[in-house]
């Protein structure tokens, strides 16, 4: 079995309930998206870009575990962290709009994310699987890629 199905069967195991299943759709892309924006918000040393941010830095990161995992969940990623990059971009430039802080709006989401993703937990009956092993935080994000591969007939 590669890496990657043991690790996506494992991360499954505490993933049955249909309500908990739900919430993950939900919760996961929106941690996802608010720890990207408030990853950006802390000061880099030099700003040539805004998309060259502390945000991007980890991103390449969790790139580079994706690519040692499976090169197609690669692809799917670095599509998806174009995305969050650039929503949280637009994000910041709303913000200004309605005068309230961009880090103040990813961390409201990003609280209000991990409150539903603990209670989906609690339904579901059984600890995130984060508790077991860090690296179930960037495999709960590719445990919903993978739906998506498997819907489109794509390997991963």
């Amino acid at each position: 079995m590669k890496k990657i199905d043991s690790l996506l069967h494992t991360y499954g195991e505490s993933h049955q309930n249909h309500i908990n299943k739900t919430i993950h759709w939900i919760c996961i892309p929106a941690i996802m998206f608010s720890l990207v924006g408030l990853i950006i918000q802390i000061p880099f040393p030099f700003q040539l870009s805004p998309w060259i941010n502390w945000a991007s830095l980890l991103l390449i990161f969790a790139l580079i575990y994706y690519f040692r995992l499976s090169f197609t969940l690669f692809i799917g990623f670095a599509i998806i962290s174009f995305l969050l990059l650039l929503g949280n971009l637009k994000l910041a430039e709303y913000s200004q709009t309605i005068g309230i802080h961009p880090a103040l709006l990813s961390l409201g989401i990003f609280v209000i994310a991990w409150i539903g993703q603990f209670i989906g937990h609690h339904i579901e009956g059984k600890k995130p699987s984060f508790l077991q092993d860090i690296q179930f935080l960037l495999i709960g994000p590719a445990w919903l890629l993978h739906f998506i591969y498997i819907k489109i007939k794509l390997p991963y």
